[in-house]
């Protein structure tokens, strides 16, 4: 019992805040400002198209986040997974049902209009236990 005590205790209260805060993380340790979109982009015109965004899934998740979108601005994310060693095969963003699987080194488009400002998360099917951010202005 005494081992149990001294051993095992403390090493279940460090896993156990090591998962909330990886959680809360989307399994990122850095902390990045939002990407900005050039000035020429922020004011496009319907007939230049949706903003095209590129996303990678590594190692260490979703990147970049956190992005800033504009309301009511048509986006085309472009993601490639170029890891197979996270849970992130997909991506998943509830409030717009998207769930789009995401072969490894397969760029996958995924088009959708953010309707309301406000922080937009997304992540992996696992519920979202890997994720990213948009910030939608």
């Amino acid at each position: 019992m005494r081992f149990f005590s001294k051993i095992i205790k403390p090493l279940l209260a460090l896993a156990a805040s090591a998962a909330v805060l990886s959680s809360q993380q989307g399994c990122s340790k850095e902390s990045k400002p939002p990407e900005q979109a050039p000035a020429a982009t922020q004011a496009r015109k319907p007939s230049e198209g949706p903003r095209e965004i590129s996303l990678s899934v590594t190692e260490k998740g979703y990147e970049p986040s956190p992005i800033t979108l504009t309301k009511d601005e048509p986006v085309k994310l472009v993601v490639t997974r170029k890891t197979d060693q996270t849970c992130a095969n997909e991506l998943v963003m509830k409030e717009y049902n998207i769930n789009t699987p995401l072969p490894l080194n397969t760029p996958v488009e995924i088009a959708f209009t953010p309707n309301k400002s406000g922080t937009l998360t997304y992540g992996c099917a696992m519920g979202q236990m890997i994720s990213g951010v948009f910030m939608v202005e």
